[in-house]
């Protein structure tokens, strides 16, 4: 058997990037290690919602574990970041975020890691950070310069289908339906074209919206995650998508795992 280490900028990335992937390899027996950038401190919760005295980041790191144990996870780590906040906020700039730190650093947290973990195959984003926000990006930036350091021969970036996207939306226009996901003008993923990796998570999709479920800061019951029917569900979140450098053109791989 072997080892996956998955590496997110948030906590709640984790079950809706790699949740299938995740609980599909520990069903398979392969070991399953979650690092986590930053500690989500700049999310957003409803007033009342945490009890008195509580922080956010202790919730967020609690639901972290809580969601871990759903997907299968051995091991959970925090590289000790914060939160950078959306693209262009003044928190981009603030000292300790995952955006200001300097990759070389945060690459040696993650590699050790990865070394210690003697990691098998690393998913981490694509270079865009899958919809442009800073620390995905920088999940990326960190992941692939730690991944050369400890020598670790697989990584895929996860990202979304773009094109599956813009077909869904285009379906639900024509059906007179509102439009589900982001704007036109919002760029999210890649194009099918540069995708070299379909995963077919449609077997794990119950332990991956259990794994969000126990996101309740941030996923809430009312939320586009958790609301929508599960058919709908499964069209959205039922193939996880990634890109392998050196792989393609076109899908090559089905299984992230395969042959280890």
């Amino acid at each position: 058997m072997a080892t996956l280490v998955t590496f997110h900028a948030h906590p709640d990335d984790e079950c809706i990037n790699c949740g299938g992937v995740m609980r599909k390899a520990a069903d398979e027996g392969h070991r399953v290690v979650l690092v986590v950038a930053t500690r989500g401190e700049l999310g957003e919760v409803e007033d009342g919602f945490l009890d008195p005295g509580e922080d956010l980041t202790s919730r967020r790191v609690a639901e972290t574990h809580a969601a871990a144990e759903v997907l299968g996870v051995a091991r959970v780590a925090f590289l000790g970041y914060t939160d950078s906040g959306m693209m262009g906020e003044p928190t981009n700039d603030v000292s300790g975020t995952f955006w200001t730190a300097p990759v070389e650093e945060a690459a040696a947290r993650l590699a050790a890691i990865l070394t210690e973990e003697a990691a098998d195959v690393l998913t981490i984003y694509d270079d865009n950070g899958g919809y442009g926000h800073p620390d995905h990006i920088q999940v990326h930036r960190v992941g692939t310069r730690a991944a050369e350091l400890a020598g670790t021969p697989r990584v895929y970036q996860a990202t979304a289908n773009r094109d599956s996207i813009k077909a869904m939306q285009a379906a639900a226009q024509e059906r007179g339906e509102a439009p589900v996901g982001p704007p036109e003008d919002f760029e999210i993923g890649k194009p099918e074209a540069e995708l070299t990796a379909r995963v077919d998570v449609t077997k794990y999709l119950d332990a991956k919206r259990a794994a969000m479920r126990a996101h309740a800061s941030q996923i809430s019951e009312d939320s586009f995650f958790l609301a929508i029917p599960d058919e709908a569900f499964g069209f959205a979140f039922g193939i996880e998508w990634f890109i392998r450098a050196g792989q393609g053109p076109g899908i090559t791989e089905t299984d992230i795992m395969a042959g280890l």
